[in-house]
């Protein structure tokens, strides 16, 4: 096994942020739209949107069932998030 560091999204951030603000939430409301067991603060999410952190696969699954799109959009850097408003998934 290596011990070279995985690639990572560089557009990540940026698509959170994106999403949170399309859907018009603060960060407190879109931590309690997330609905993890783990625990998330408004900082938390600060580091995601600056790029700092990343977030666990489970939240990246939960910001894109937010948003209704595949997680593919999120970790995809050749993906752009779809134009057309995000919406909420009912669920």
């Amino acid at each position: 096994m290596g011990h070279t560091s995985r690639h990572r999204p560089t557009h990540l951030a940026r698509k959170l942020r994106s999403i949170r603000v399309r859907l018009g939430l603060t960060q407190d409301e879109l931590i309690k739209e997330l609905r993890v067991k783990e625990p998330l603060y408004p900082a938390s999410i600060s580091q995601y949107e600056q790029g700092k952190r990343e977030p666990s696969l489970l939240v990246i699954v939960k910001y894109a069932e937010l948003a209704g799109c595949s997680t593919d959009y999120l970790i995809d850097d050749r993906l752009e998030l779809p134009s057309k408003r995000c919406k909420r998934v009912v669920g």
